[in-house]
């Protein structure tokens, strides 16, 4: 055993080496092609982002080379000195801003204005707004700094009066060799965000501190790429540059150099739910380039999400994961077919040799069966028989072959052979029959043969089968003999039996009637009890008619015929209540219908008390019934399950003779489809529980009972499929169940009497 399970073991541990592999290679292969197509998709976006950063700062430059000059342009202009140092006439300043007002109108700028030497502006394009820069200081600005120094000045800023993002181009305006005032022309870069319309890429513009004050995010405005410095802060704050803004760090929680100018890096960001007041924050990764435009002190970055990257990711592990699926499914259909094919040649194989094994089985089960076997030719002639046909005729195969049947069989034999052998209408039946055979010394035995059509390459064969039966027919002989003592044999018993079960039902027929008779004892038994309690009922209305007919008397006498009738009266109703008090007790004493009917308990109270209530007034005893007897129903015998309550209620009158307080308690229950009646007395409880259904036992003197009681109303509550059961109560007492089936109000069995039970 353990030889062939070995095998086994090493089959399934080979199998699951090769899933393992299997598995093992396909997680390497796809962890290489998850680093591969990264590298080319991030290489691919990297490309991609250069090109649009690219095209993004030659717009940017444009936009910015565009106004770069128009400062030095405008400080030529002689009117500028006009109010420079000081304004010559108010004309002259109000020339010269609606002259600015023009030029910022075809220019395209978002406001010109001109300086003196100490940054007051003394002339405005928005000279007519409300928000007009002239009057304004603006020393403290670098683009101011720059120029009064004698040089051109670029600077970006929140305006001080608009609080509006700008760009700041200003220029020296000289008054001979010196340095009279500053021209400025600040610039809009609103629409070189508001253009960009990627939604994969993003664009931020920051200064030398990394402050971005260009995005294509809202949220992203006037934060840093990299946390700024106290000092930093201080400065940026003295200079009012981004006016109160807190310029705090976008929130990057890792970064990942790919090249100079390149990284990735991992930005929290907010994603908006239901409103603007309810937001969320998640990760996201995004390729980050930065180029800088040296001459206007400005930092170009360009965010692109790397989501592309993670679909390309994942586009190129599902195509090579269905790969190697397809290729995996490939090869086990290939070596599917490969185990198919070998199979079928071991099949083939198998085949070839089961059947050469089945035709030498063959040869050997027919040389050596027990039943004879003889071959015929189509004209009836021996061709072949078997060594069991051999010892069993006294012929060999040599000496019989190409004879007829005539030495084998009977006349009988070979007639029904030739019937059937010449009757062609019998192509596939077989012919089974006894007949007798013929030894080499003539003598007849009986065989069982059977005949049959074969066809073997074409040629009309037919198979006789011979059983020698010479044994079975002795058997046979032997059982028919054996029957026939059987069959007398059982014929004598039958007679005894029948006899027994005559006496048997006799004996049965007398039992029934002395339980019967016992029941009725029991009852008369109960009577005699009572009749002290009947005498005492019946002579108090005895004693008031005896009155009442002294008295009719004596007022017939004296002729008062009135009170005669009174008395008379008085006397059919004081008979009247003795036949009351009577009925019952002859209805208690009659033999029973034995008919299973539905019985209320109200009707069992009723006819016990009627029977009872002599002795329980006489003995001062308190009988408890529950509130809706009327509505408590079993099936039952009425008048037998009276006297079970009668006798139950006695035995707990005498039990609790000598108590004080003397109560009697019934109470029931439903439990499915039974119900429980329970009778508890007060007493001092059973003695021997287990013996009080014994006949003939009981604890009582002598005079008072001789032990039947009990037996016989458990026997009656048994008769209603019910039963009697006694045991002491937890506090004091013997409690008896009876236990009943549960009938429909007014329900009843009809046919069904005790007497079939």
């Amino acid at each position: 055993m353990n030889s062939s399970s070995q095998p086994a073991k090493n089959g399934k541990a080979a199998r699951l080496l090769i899933i393992l592999s299997v598995l093992a290679l396909f997680v390497v292969l796809m962890l290489q092609t998850a680093d591969i197509s990264r590298n080319q998709a991030v290489n691919e976006l990297q490309h991609k982002t250069e090109a649009d950063l690219n095209r993004y700062i030659i717009t940017v430059q444009q936009k910015l080379d565009r106004f770069k000059d128009l400062p030095k342009l405008l400080s030529t202009n002689p009117d500028l000195l006009s109010v420079l140092p000081q304004a010559d006439s108010e004309v002259a300043s109000q020339r010269l801003n609606r002259f600015l007002e023009e030029v910022n109108d075809i220019i395209g700028a978002s406001d010109t204005y001109l300086m003196n030497r100490r940054g007051l502006t003394v002339a405005a394009s928005n000279w007519s707004l409300d928000r007009s820069f002239i009057g304004g200081n603006f020393s403290f600005r670098p683009y101011f700094s720059q120029a009064i120094a004698g040089g051109p000045g670029s600077y970006f800023a929140l305006g001080t009066t608009s609080h509006q993002r700008g760009y700041f181009f200003s220029y020296p305006v000289y008054q001979g060799d010196e340095v009279a005032g500053v021209i400025v022309v600040k610039i809009d870069l609103n629409d070189v965000e508001d253009q960009w319309s990627d939604p994969l890429q993003d664009i931020l513009v920051t200064d030398s501190d990394d402050v971005v004050f260009i995005s294509t995010r809202p949220e992203w405005k006037f934060r840093t790429l990299t946390p700024l410095a106290p000092h930093d802060q201080r400065r940026l704050k003295e200079s009012l540059r981004y006016g109160d803004n807190s310029l705090i760090p976008l929130d990057i929680s890792s970064r990942q150099p790919l090249n100079d100018n390149a990284e990735v890096i991992t930005l929290q960001t907010r994603q908006s739910e239901i409103s603007a007041s309810n937001e969320s924050r998640q990760e996201q990764d995004y390729l980050l380039l930065t180029q800088s435009l040296a001459d206007a002190g400005l930092n170009v970055s360009m965010l692109a999400s790397m989501k592309v990257v993670d679909q390309k990711v994942i586009t190129a592990m599902v195509q090579v994961a269905f790969v190697y699926i397809a290729l995996i499914l490939l090869f086990l259909v290939l070596r599917v077919r490969y185990r198919l094919k070998s199979q079928q040649q071991e099949f083939r194989q198998r085949e070839h040799t089961a059947l050469e094994e089945s035709e030498a089985r063959i040869r050997a089960i027919i040389d050596h069966t027990h039943a004879g076997l003889i071959t015929l030719d189509e004209a009836g002639a021996v061709r072949y028989m078997n060594p069991t046909a051999e010892k069993l005729f006294g012929w060999s195969a040599d000496e019989i072959r190409g004879q007829y049947l005539n030495p084998l069989f009977s006349d009988t034999a070979r007639i029904i052979c030739w019937r059937y052998i010449m009757d062609e209408t019998t192509d596939t039946a077989e012919l089974t029959t006894e007949v007798g055979a013929l030894g080499q010394n003539q003598q007849v035995f009986p065989v069982e043969l059977t005949i049959g059509r074969m066809s073997v390459a074409g040629e009309k064969l037919f198979m006789l089968t011979i059983h020698d039966i010479t044994e079975r027919k002795l058997y046979e002989q032997k059982l028919r003999d054996a029957t026939e003592a059987l069959e007398y044999r059982v014929e004598e018993r039958t007679k005894d039996l029948v006899q027994t079960n005559a006496r048997l039902v006799e004996e049965m027929t007398l039992h029934r009637n002395t339980q019967n008779e016992l029941i009725q004892t029991a009852k008369l038994a109960v009577l005699g009890q009572l009749s002290a309690g009947i005498n005492h009922e019946l002579n108090q209305p005895l004693t008031a008619i005896r009155n009442y007919a002294d008295n009719a008397k004596a007022f017939l006498k004296a002729g008062r015929l009135e009170p005669v009738a009174n008395n008379l009266q008085e006397i059919g109703g004081l008979t009247e209540r003795m036949a009351k008090i009577i009925h019952p007790l002859k209805e208690f004493s009659r033999k029973s219908t034995n008919c299973i009917e539905a019985v209320s308990l109200q009707q069992i109270r009723d006819g016990v008390m009627s029977v009872m209530y002599g002795r329980f007034d006489k003995e001062d005893v308190t009988v408890v019934w529950p509130d809706a007897a009327d509505e408590v129903w079993v099936m039952a015998d009425r008048l037998r399950l009276e006297q079970v309550f009668v006798n139950l209620l006695t035995n707990a009158l005498q039990a609790i003779s000598g108590q004080s307080v003397k109560e009697i308690r019934i109470s029931v229950d439903k439990v499915k489809e039974r119900t429980e009646i329970r009778v508890l007395d007060n007493g001092p409880g059973v003695r021997d529980p287990e013996r009080v259904f014994e006949p003939f036992y009981t604890t009582k003197s002598s005079g008072q009972g001789i032990g039947l009681g009990l037996p016989i109303s458990q026997r009656i509550i048994e008769s209603f499929y019910g039963e009697l059961r006694v045991r002491n109560h937890q506090t004091a007492g013997a409690e008896f169940l009876i236990r009943l089936p549960t009938a429909v109000k007014q329900a009843s069995v009809e046919g069904l009497t005790l007497d079939n039970i």
